[in-house]
């Protein structure tokens, strides 16, 4: 349908499942991509493979400094002239354990990654979008921006914090014309779902998953595929009187 032609999409945490799966869909509908992550190595293979599809720019940067984050926006602009789509993915999952047995460094590490890395990105891409008097920002959040999670409490933490900075960001760029939403995944079939099991139950992660699948009411992770195609919708026209929204893509679980 080529759904994005011209326009010029940056996604953050580009080289993971879900970075790369809205990377492909974006370029299948005509947009240029510039796929940002601190892993040099995984968007050398990241690029490899979405190539062929379009234009795609990689930029090595860490979201939660400052000067890396003006840096990866810096570049989109020099690279392609503006920012029509910021998709702030990047995210990291902590360790599993009560609140009163995790690490502070380790909490910080979290914030630093989920919360400062969205609050910057949304402070450094925004003036451009508010130059244009267009754009659509999505920032990942997760179910467990909605609810609470035993042994997760940075994660969560931190997810239902970008679930504020949404709400804000949106009425603020909504005279601008610039959309902000965000985008709630159940547990998806990614790398990062591997380490949770296994932390939970070390050795038995195959064990920790069929219990995640029972709080699913399809009884299934959700494919990163699955959350690109509702990205993709909201990086879209289609989605153009939709702001300060929260979509979940769950499997069920929030009617439950």
């Amino acid at each position: 349908m080529q759904r994005l032609v011209d326009k010029v999409a940056v996604i953050t945490g580009g080289s993971g499942g879900i970075g790369k799966a809205t990377a492909r869909r974006f370029l299948e509908e005509g947009a240029r991509v510039v796929l940002v992550d601190r892993d040099a190595g995984g968007l050398a293979t990241a690029a490899e493979e979405l190539g062929s599809l379009g234009d795609v720019l990689t930029v090595t940067a860490d979201v939660s400094e400052e000067p890396d984050t003006e840096r990866f926006v810096r570049e989109a602009r020099e690279r392609f002239g503006r920012i029509d789509v910021f998709f702030a993915n990047a995210g990291i999952e902590g360790h599993v354990a009560p609140l009163v047995d995790q690490r502070l460094e380790d909490f910080d590490k979290v914030i630093a990654v989920n919360v400062r890395g969205v609050y910057l990105g949304l402070q450094k891409v925004l003036p451009s979008m508010q130059e244009q008097g267009s754009g659509s920002v999505i920032t990942m959040s997760s179910v467990a921006g909605l609810q609470g999670f035993a042994g997760l409490s940075p994660y969560v933490t931190s997810k239902h914090a970008v679930v504020g900075m949404t709400r804000s960001a949106a009425l603020e760029m909504a005279e601008s014309g610039v959309r902000v939403n965000s985008v709630h995944p159940s547990p998806i079939e990614t790398e990062m779902m591997d380490r949770i099991e296994e932390e939970i139950q070390p050795g038995e992660a195959t064990e920790a998953r069929k219990n995640f699948e029972q709080i699913v009411p399809f009884h299934r992770y959700g494919e990163p595929l699955d959350v690109a195609n509702l990205v993709l919708f909201l990086a879209s026209d289609e989605s153009s009187y939709i702001t300060g929204v929260h979509y979940r893509v769950d499997g069920g679980m929030g009617a439950q």
